[in-house]
């Protein structure tokens, strides 16, 4: 019976049990209704913003979506498993058709369950750097088609838009960032914007040099998105450090903006002091930005490095 539960547990719980310290002992004692509970509580949530805008977590990226009575809107799609668990959910609370999939780039913690949309979602929607970075990365993992689901509309500098009922959804393209193909999707009405994975919420960021990132700029496009939105704003990131939201205020995007800026000022503070790329990446901290901590340290400053010191 332990090993079943400890099957369980680690599926579903896994957090749970680390920040709680309950054991397997521990869960002995639990009435049958409890354990009931623990064991089978979903591990996905969903939270409404507002009236027909929510937010629905799992594992991956945050997905943000719409409902409405023409139809709804879903932004980023997780892992094929996932976005089963969300397409589920969604049709008990709207039995309206999906009018769009939007991916704010094309990173498989938020393009996997893509495929779970196929013949379901009417459109799939990204930018043109963002359908070509994905269909680049199924080639070189060989997957087949079953496997993926690719944007059939796309878009450039001048961004998008579509109105689905009452609400404009308005996808921006303010350049390179976390990717060479990052979005943000604005719910006009609602005044929600999905970030994708140009803020991670204190908790050091994958810099996909590979796809065209680029540090320099990713300052610049957070600084355009605080000016483009209002302090009524409410900003939905991918990723957020354990303790932390995926739900935050302009604030958040300036202090994201700040320590990328450590980052480079770091990281080109040593490279002029004589120091290698492997004595940079042992760093344990970014001067001026305490609250980044935790492990992956290493993955902002190598990308750093490559921007800063090879040409």
């Amino acid at each position: 019976m332990y090993i079943v539960l400890s099957k369980l547990i680690i599926m579903q719980r896994r957090s749970f049990l680390r920040n709680s310290g309950l054991t397997l002992a521990g869960l002995a004692l639990l009435n049958q209704s409890s354990l009931a509970s623990f064991l089978f509580d979903p591990a996905w949530k969903i939270k409404m913003l507002t009236d027909d805008i929510g937010i629905f977590t799992e594992k991956g990226g945050t997905i943000a979506f719409l409902l409405t009575k023409k139809g709804m809107v879903v932004v980023d799609s997780q892992f094929p498993d996932t976005a089963g668990h969300l397409i589920e959910e969604l049709k008990k609370k709207n039995k309206k058709p999906f009018k769009f999939l939007i991916n704010t780039h094309h990173h498989g913690d938020h393009t996997g369950g893509n495929i779970a949309f196929k013949d379901m979602a009417e459109h799939v929607v990204a930018h043109v750097n963002s359908k070509a970075n994905q269909l680049r990365v199924a080639g070189e993992q060989k997957l087949s088609a079953d496997k993926f689901h690719i944007p059939d509309i796309t878009f450039g500098e001048e961004g998008w838009s579509a109105k689905v009922h009452k609400e404009t959804i308005k996808a921006h393209y303010f350049g390179a960032g976390h990717t060479n193909g990052d979005s943000l999707i604005h719910f006009e009405k609602g005044n929600i914007v999905h970030m994708g994975d140009l803020v991670f919420n204190r908790r050091h960021p994958y810099i996909d040099k590979a796809s065209g990132a680029n540090i320099a700029n990713w300052i610049i496009l957070l600084d355009k998105a605080i000016a483009t939105f209002d302090k009524n704003t409410q900003f939905v990131c991918g990723h957020a450090a354990e303790g932390y939201d995926v739900l935050l205020k302009a604030e958040d995007l300036k202090a994201f903006g700040n320590y990328l800026g450590n980052v480079l000022k770091f990281t080109e503070s040593e490279i002029r002091s004589g120091k290698t790329k492997e004595e940079i990446l042992k760093a344990k901290e970014i001067p001026g930005s305490p609250e980044w901590k935790g492990s992956g340290i290493e993955r902002p400053l190598g990308a750093a490095y490559t921007e800063l010191a090879v040409k």
